[in-house]
């Protein structure tokens, strides 16, 4: 246990890098514990933690997906069908490092070739909501129960979500070009070079990506951190407020970043009292909901598929979110 505690502390949590930058904040002449030290204190060492947490792990989980292509995946689940497929679907989604927007492709792809759209929904749900990365950066800022607790119930939503879908028979919502986009197989005798060269090239296409939401992020947890008095935090989305879940949902869904974005805004929720179910539905809303996304699933499937797609997922988030704040509340 003394060496998990030693590498938590000092490889994920990075208790080094705090006491480096801490010790640069003294150095330019600012208090670590005055509102501007505080926040620069804050941005640099969340800024470095995360992106050099998201670059090991992006290559990492880059490298293992080169063994698994979409083609490869379509025939993972291809004939495949029922509560099963749906599991399988959501859990491969977890290995897949893409945004709400990024997944789409793979969504097209994965119906073109006649997987049943149930399970294809549990994927798309699963892709940005859940992945590696997301559980080691979860556990670096909070804990691992949080980290799997996070993971857990973003997989129920998937699965739950792609199964009554699926039930809905609501194959005729897909536009019909989707079913004419040419299915092809790559090539998977990739080199060990090769492989790398893939991961190295995922983990530049992320970081390109991501990086402005990370910084702003950073930023919007800063100030919250270090600015925004507790009280003011406590009577917009304290636990005790029937309207914190809610609230956090729907300020999510405009909102487009990954989840590596929301973590800071979510440390400092949770350092101002915040209630956990309140935080992971904002996180929920951001990676699954966003509204960039939304518009781009509106472009492959009728209105009433995407109502349908959107309601079932906000249902999950809600129960989710006060179904947490219940436990935790009665824990505290």
């Amino acid at each position: 246990m003394s060496i998990f505690s030693w590498m938590n502390d000092q490889l994920l949590r990075m208790q080094w890098l705090s006491g480096l930058v801490t010790a640069g904040v003294r150095g330019l002449g600012l208090d670590p514990a005055s509102r501007i030290g505080g926040s620069v204190q804050f941005f640099v060492y969340d800024v470095v933690k995360i992106f050099i947490l998201l670059s090991v792990l992006i290559f990492v989980i880059s490298y293992l997906q080169s063994y698994f292509p979409p083609e490869r995946t379509r025939r993972i689940l291809g004939g495949r069908s029922g509560i099963g497929a749906n599991i399988l679907g959501a859990l491969l989604g977890t290995i897949t490092p893409f945004c709400s927007c990024s997944s789409i492709p793979l969504f097209i792809g994965f119906t073109a070739a006649g997987l049943p759209l149930g399970v294809t929904f549990s994927f798309l749900i699963s892709s940005p909501l859940v992945d590696m990365a997301s559980v080691i950066l979860l556990a670096s800022i909070f804990s691992w129960p949080i980290a799997l607790a996070y993971v857990g119930v973003g997989l129920i939503v998937a699965v739950v979500g792609g199964t009554i879908i699926g039930k809905l028979g609501m194959e005729g919502q897909v536009e019909s070009f989707v079913h004419n986009v040419p299915v092809t197989d790559a090539d998977e005798s990739l080199s060990r070079a090769e492989r790398i060269g893939f991961a190295r090239g995922q983990v530049l296409d992320i970081a390109g990506k991501v990086w402005p939401y990370v910084l702003i992020g950073v930023g919007i947890g800063a100030v919250i951190h270090n600015w925004v008095p507790e009280a003011t935090i406590s009577a917009l989305l304290g636990q005790d407020k029937w309207w914190a879940v809610p609230v956090a949902t729907v300020v999510g869904i405009p909102m487009y970043a990954d989840i590596f974005g929301t973590l800071p805004i979510a440390e400092a929720l949770v350092g101002k009292g915040v209630g956990l179910g309140t935080v992971l539905a904002f996180m929920m809303a951001v990676t699954a909901l966003s509204l960039p996304s939304l518009i781009m699933l509106k472009r492959v499937v009728k209105m009433p598929l995407l109502v349908a797609f959107t309601g079932l997922v906000t249902v999950g988030i809600l129960t989710i979110g006060f179904a947490f704040n219940a436990i935790t509340h009665m824990f505290i």
